[in-house]
């Protein structure tokens, strides 16, 4: 059998030498890629210095470099793009209908309203494309300029719109890249980099673009690499375990930016049950934010507390809205959910145990590994809560919205709201709790570019900022003339 290459790029250079054989994620296809400790010396961009030839691009070059790769990334025509799709089809998390739709939309990514949108809210392309002056009150003139970094970002997987979302902050904030891809998505940063070298080969943003396969927690590899005259600053996303190994290698002079785990909640307030209207519509919304991409990401809702009320008529009205939640979920396109890949083993063994308790819980669905709702029939979620996925959500009743704070903590991401007219209610108590982002019940997966990001601002973060003070006695008062005592 051919194994398919996943070559190794090195700032505007395709490498297929000294291959060796790897798996991607899930063990259904092996892969060669050239071996990363052969490249070692290569990988890093050395002296800093060389940042130099992106500042001799405008925030408008940029733009029009970004609007072109747009244009190349049509999936219709791009061989890369269709290549590494039909690759992703196995080791990607997801099935072949979503991960086909995500790659048909990478290109809507890089319209030149979109990012010009993203970099002021995050950054204020000001600060890029020069220094910023301000008056302090003494009389110093201020001036402020973020400059890009030596970065490696360790990118997820489970989201194929990752991979060109780092190359996108990379090419804004005039940085220099290296993505180490995962092995559940090993082939998206190669095709866009590919696309950048046959678009522009010799740009200084296709020059500034590295991206190599290795397995993580290679410490021969990474103990080399990971060093301060390497690197500046590491972007890593990824589980608890990946996280905490790559915070062995923080030093001063390398940072850590880390978008790690992260669980989501919902919470449905007491007028959704004023109608079977207002019940239908919740129904499908919250179906959307635990279904899309098939619950694979943070932000999907897994635990959902519903004010319908703990007594008797209270839990009728919960298991109803759970037989909607399922119909709704059923439903859904194909290009952002459908049944599982593989439905985990160990959760639908907890599932089903369920089934023979009902007098606590009433299972909906999830027979054939197709995703199912659990409703409590106690105002708890159940105890392997932090193990849902595959579509597989609980729904908790409260009879207030003080016990809905029971939905988040510190690993929250993205609380959905419904209805609306709550929201102001929770979104000044909930950040206390540990949420992250707040939003209208059924987008938890609208992600935006121009909002934070885990509660931190990626996009500063990734900058260097600068400041130069412009200061004279005649100006500002001077340290060396204060009266001795």
């Amino acid at each position: 059998m051919t194994h398919p290459i996943a070559p190794l790029i090195i700032r505007g250079e395709v490498i297929t030498d000294n291959l060796i054989e790897v798996g991607g994620r899930g063990g259904d296809l092996a892969f060669l890629t050239p071996d990363a400790h052969k490249y070692i010396d290569k990988l890093p961009l050395g002296n800093p210095a060389k940042l130099a030839d992106l500042y001799e691009l405008s925030f408008e070059d940029i733009l029009d470099y970004c609007v072109a790769l747009g244009e190349r990334l049509e999936y219709s025509k791009n061989r890369y793009l269709q290549e590494a799709c039909e690759l992703s089809y196995l080791t990607a998390p997801t099935t072949p209908t979503i991960v086909r739709a995500s790659y048909m939309g990478l290109q809507h990514m890089l319209t030149r309203e979109f990012i010009r949108e993203m970099v002021e809210t995050t950054v204020g392309v000001d600060y890029l494309e020069g220094w910023v002056k301000q008056t302090l009150l003494d009389g110093t003139e201020l001036e402020v300029r973020c400059f890009g970094a030596r970065t490696l970002h360790i990118v997820a997987g489970n989201a194929v719109s990752l991979s060109l979302w780092t190359i996108i902050r990379n090419m804004v904030l005039r940085s220099d890249a290296i993505i180490k891809a995962p092995s559940n998505d090993p082939f998206t940063a190669l095709a866009i980099a590919r696309t950048m070298i046959d678009m522009a080969p010799d740009h200084p943003l296709t020059k500034h673009l590295t991206v190599a396969y290795w397995k993580g927690g290679d410490q021969a590899l990474e103990q080399r690499l990971y060093q301060p005259q390497n690197l500046e600053k590491i972007v890593a996303w990824g589980g608890f375990a990946s996280i905490k190994h790559v915070t062995q290698y923080i030093q001063p002079g390398l940072e850590l930016i880390s978008l790690d785990p992260k669980r989501s909640a919902s919470i449905i307030g007491e007028a959704t049950f004023a109608s079977e209207a207002s019940m239908r519509e919740a129904a499908v919304r919250l179906a959307a934010d635990i279904g899309a991409i098939n619950q694979k990401g943070c932000v999907c809702a897994r635990v959902i507390y519903v004010q319908s009320g703990t007594d008797e008529d209270g839990l009728a009205r919960l298991n109803t809205f759970g037989q909607y939640v399922y119909e709704a979920m059923l439903g859904l396109p194909n290009t952002l959910s459908t049944a599982p890949k593989r439905y985990d083993q160990r959760l639908k063994a907890e599932v089903d145990a369920l089934r023979l308790d009902d007098e606590w819980y009433k299972v909906i669905g999830g027979k054939d590994g197709e995703g199912a709702v659990i409703c409590s029939q106690i105002p708890e979620p159940v105890s392997f809560s932090t193990s849902l996925d595959d579509r597989t959500a609980n729904l908790v009743p409260v009879d207030s919205l003080d016990e809905m704070m029971d939905a988040v903590d510190s690993y929250t991401q993205t609380v959905g709201v419904y209805p609306e007219s709550i929201k102001d209610q929770l979104k000044d108590v909930l950040p206390l709790y540990g949420a992250q982002r707040i939003v209208s019940l059924g987008y938890a997966a609208a992600m935006k570019f121009a909002a934070p990001q885990d509660s931190l601002e990626p996009m500063r973060r990734m900058g260097k900022w600068i400041s130069n003070q412009i200061a004279s006695p005649e100006t500002t008062a001077a340290p060396w003339l204060r009266p001795s005592i």
